[in-house]
């Protein structure tokens, strides 16, 4: 089974936690966290997911470095993942989750390569733009630059269903 097919469930269900607590901002809030410490540690990221490490040695590492950062209820599940040994895949159920609550806040990424990178004035008419054209509330841009590009760029927002 993929990751991504085990994934989906947990960021579904954490959705669902917090739409029901009305705690969606903070718990995407706390997701983003959790999302940019394995994104810029790999270290961490390796410890979760080696597996002669014991839960309980997870779970102290967990609450030393995001105890003080995320909310309780990101910290429950978050140990909730080490009990059920999904911990090694946090990074995927994290932006599982983040897509999901982009997605019910009408909020689309999209993903832009451009050949120099833009100003915040085209940055800022770009997203407008978009907005009008997915007739979504809010555009994220993910910029890249790649100098391989002649000129211009390429926008990329994910298929909606």
């Amino acid at each position: 089974m993929s990751v991504v097919k085990i994934a989906g469930p947990y960021a579904e269900a954490l959705l669902e936690l917090a739409v029901s607590n009305s705690s969606l901002k903070e718990t995407t809030n706390d997701m983003n966290i959790v999302s940019q410490f394995l994104a810029n540690s790999s270290d961490l990221k390796k410890f979760l997911g080696n597996p002669l490490i014991t839960r309980e040695a997870k779970k102290n590492v967990i609450k030393d470095i995001l105890g003080e950062q995320i909310s309780l209820v990101s910290l429950k599940f978050l140990m909730l993942l080490v009990d059920r040994g999904r911990i090694a895949i946090l990074d995927v159920i994290s932006q599982k989750f983040l897509e999901l609550s982009n997605k019910k806040d009408s909020i689309e990424i999209a993903k832009v390569t451009s050949a120099v990178p833009l100003s915040g004035q085209q940055q800022k008419a770009l997203a407008e733009k978009l907005k009008v054209i997915t007739q979504a509330k809010q555009i994220k841009l993910a910029l890249k630059v790649d100098a391989q590009l002649i000129g211009g760029f390429t926008v990329e927002i994910e298929k909606r269903n």
